[in-house]
């Protein structure tokens, strides 16, 4: 398999897809054109979403197609160079998935070495279940099973930030009760960071440690570079 996926799209102050566009092309290599799944967007259109991709991707000479112009999106995808799935909400990005039937067909491109890159939501549904998101459920998927490409959970802008005066629970006080009843790790990946898998080499892309939580809440810090998971 072939995996980027990354916390986030955006950094503040920089542009769209800016921070992982380095890593993006070299990620990619000769490949140079990709089929874009929109389904997470939510308050904009698909079309929208399409050119703010393509507008970035062009800079990198990456020839994007969003998945909505097909007639089929199973053929779409079943002749994909390669696939981006974008940020936006999980539940109604899982549940569109399941809706126009590309789960498994997805899956089995990506075990063929189809490179995969998704970021925020699109990372959250490369993983075993879409239970560490961050999002609303603002919509029923038929399952919480995501696209069973790693053995891992990912939660994507993870923060450790707490508001002053907020009773709520903190992010990782959420992650901690996932942990506590869910035998599967979760990656902490905060903003500016990303999971590259290429074979059986696994690197962590960021500028600090990342926290690991393991069943029972167990947490370590893995080093940036290579992951033994």
């Amino acid at each position: 398999m072939n995996l980027l996926l990354l916390s986030n799209s955006t950094i503040p102050g920089q542009a769209y897809l800016g921070w992982p566009k380095a890593a993006i092309k070299e990620f990619l290599g000769e490949c140079k054109k990709a089929v874009f799944v929109p389904y997470a967007a939510v308050t904009f259109s698909y079309d929208e979403y399409e050119s703010m991709v393509k507008k970035a991707m062009d800079e990198i000479g990456l020839d994007v197609t969003s998945i909505h112009r097909f007639d089929d999106p199973v053929d779409a995808i079943m002749n994909a160079q390669s696939i981006l799935i974008g940020g936006g909400n999980s539940f109604k990005l899982l549940n569109e998935l399941y809706k126009n039937n590309i789960v498994e067909p997805i899956r089995r491109k990506v075990l063929e070495n189809t490179p995969y890159i998704g970021w925020s939501a699109g990372s959250n549904v490369a993983c075993q279940t879409i239970k560490t998101t961050n999002d609303m459920p603002i919509i029923e998927p038929p399952t919480f099973d995501g696209l069973r490409l790693v053995n891992l959970q990912i939660n994507p802008h993870y923060t450790e930030q707490t508001i002053a005066g907020h009773g709520g629970e903190s992010r990782l006080q959420r992650l901690l009760e996932y942990s506590s009843i869910n035998n599967i790790p979760v990656l902490c990946l905060p903003e500016g960071s990303a999971l590259k898998v290429e074979g059986d080499d696994w690197n962590l892309i960021s500028s600090d440690p990342v926290k690991l939580i393991r069943f029972g809440g167990k947490t370590e810090l893995l080093q940036p570079g290579t992951l033994k998971i």
